[in-house]
């Protein structure tokens, strides 16, 4: 599996062990699995821009949507 979506659950846990509702959230956590010479690559694409990687994979990742439709309108 290259790629596991975690949906975020509105209920979160209070130090107390309580239940307490958690604003929602409009971004989707993954995690993804890339072939060793793309991630250092893109590693060092974030470190020469002093980002996240994560960063980079969100910008390259609009930039690809952006190049396939170019209607899209992308909060980037």
């Amino acid at each position: 599996m290259w790629c596991n979506v975690v949906n975020q659950s509105p209920v979160a846990i209070n130090k107390k062990g309580g239940r307490q509702m958690k604003a929602p959230t409009t971004a989707v956590r993954a995690s993804i699995s890339f072939p060793t010479d793309v991630y250092e690559t893109l590693e060092g694409i974030a470190k020469e821009k002093k980002v996240s990687l994560a960063w980079v994979v969100r910008e390259a990742a609009e930039k690809y949507i952006a190049d396939k439709w170019p209607l899209w309108k992308g909060q980037g």
